[in-house]
């Protein structure tokens, strides 16, 4: 008989091993483990296992502090190659099956194809009978159709086809799923229609401390009606945010003699291209570009000493980014989509211009400029926007519905 208040949980995020033997864990997701286990009194995590060292952005499991005793790892192979993954099914599914026995509650990320265990759990429960819930932050499917390839006919042929067969998949395993906690209207809008029990949820791993404080933005919208445009990103260097986009708005800027400083920090495939951009538009000296920063107080004040944030997202996804930004008082400025729309929809808190119209983006951008006095309110219904969220309430709405609904 499954355990009572057990949760088996499986995540994409791959547990890693330094060289000196220490298990180590992405830091938000050590973070959500923590958060998992206040509402569950234990928690069984299947993840992958990366033989990589890297541990950029990693904290020692022991970090988890006491939660660490209610919280089991299992771990499966790291793979993404169809042979490596047929390889490691036979064993990974006996094993799922062996927890999924200990567990009341089931819940699973899904995403991918080769290597989404994920989906193979989903699977698992269904053939046993067992009720589970999926979970996905963005339309994985669509990414990989979107992301580009090489040159060759044949190479662009084998990414649409990927992309097709995992949104059969995707669709497959969450009309089997007694829920769908999709993350953002973005995601919510595209996998809805296939769920027998969609919810709406978000992700979030900022406290509710981390809010602006009230005096901290009351300068903050004093600063804007004075202060040159002080424009942010943080995320990923890849097709998908944008980047090329990013830079033609500001090199619209550049144009009209607007004085402004810019920074993206992240990094990706994108960077040297991003780089070489820089020097072509002219704009080294308006824009940094210094790669990742894990620095969780860096990176928040970066978020709070920016009055717009500047994305060009690309794709169907629920980005964390712009909950980020609202929480620090900073108008979310890019490209319109479900997710933004609703983000703001209460205050206002930023503005939206169509998808991919770079100039339509840059004219908002240079209206806020002209007009320094609603860029101030912008600040101040960002920040009200932002303030329903932080992680403890949007991690226990989740807990809510698993136990509800799964």
């Amino acid at each position: 008989m499954p355990s009572s208040e057990t949760l088996l949980l499986l995540i994409q995020v791959p547990l890693r091993k330094n060289p000196e033997g220490t298990l180590l864990i992405e830091a938000q997701a050590a973070n959500g483990l923590r958060l998992w286990a206040q509402s569950f009194a234990r928690v069984i995590v299947i993840l992958p296992f990366s033989p990589s060292a890297d541990d950029t952005g990693h904290v020692p499991v022991s970090a988890l502090g006491a939660a660490a005793d209610r919280i089991e790892f299992v771990l499966l192979p790291h793979v993404s190659r169809p042979g490596a993954f047929l390889r490691a099914l036979p064993s990974a599914r006996r094993r799922i099956r062996e927890k999924m026995d200990e567990a009341q509650w089931l819940c699973f990320a899904i995403g991918g194809l080769f290597g989404d265990w994920g989906a193979v759990a989903a699977l698992e429960a269904h053939r046993a009978g067992r009720r589970f819930s999926v979970w996905t932050d963005r339309v994985e499917s669509e990414v990989t159709r979107v992301r580009p390839s090489p040159g060759s006919v044949w190479a662009a042929g084998r990414t649409r086809l990927l992309s097709r067969l995992m949104a059969l998949q995707e669709r497959f395993v969450i009309r089997r799923a007694a829920l769908g906690l999709f993350h953002g209207r973005e995601t919510f809008d595209a996998y809805a229609p296939f769920s027998r029990q969609p919810a709406l949820v978000h992700n979030i791993h900022l406290g509710k401390a981390d809010q602006i404080p009230e005096t901290e933005l009351i300068e903050k919208e004093r600063k804007a009606l004075t202060e040159p445009l002080r424009i942010f990103y943080a995320g990923r260097m890849e097709p998908m945010k944008g980047p090329q986009d990013w830079l033609h708005v500001l090199r619209s800027l550049c144009e009209r003699n607007i004085t402004f400083q810019a920074e993206w920090i992240g990094d990706g495939s994108l960077m040297p291209e991003f780089t070489r951009c820089l020097r072509d538009f002219g704009l080294q000296n308006y824009v940094r570009a210094p790669g990742s920063i894990f620095d969780r107080v860096s990176v928040l004040r970066r978020y709070r000493e920016a009055n717009i944030f500047l994305f060009c997202h690309l794709t169907p996804e629920s980005p964390r980014c712009l909950i980020e930004a609202l929480k620090s008082g900073t108008p979310i400025i890019g490209y319109d989509s479900s997710f933004p729309r609703d983000l703001i929809s209460t205050n206002g808190g930023g503005r939206l211009t169509p998808r991919g119209d770079t100039d339509a983006l840059a004219a908002s951008l240079i209206a806020l400029h002209e007009d320094r006095k609603h860029l101030s309110r912008l600040v101040r219904a960002a920040a009200m926007d932002g303030a329903p969220y932080d992680d403890e309430t949007v991690f226990a709405h989740r807990a809510h519905l698993i136990k509800t609904y799964a």
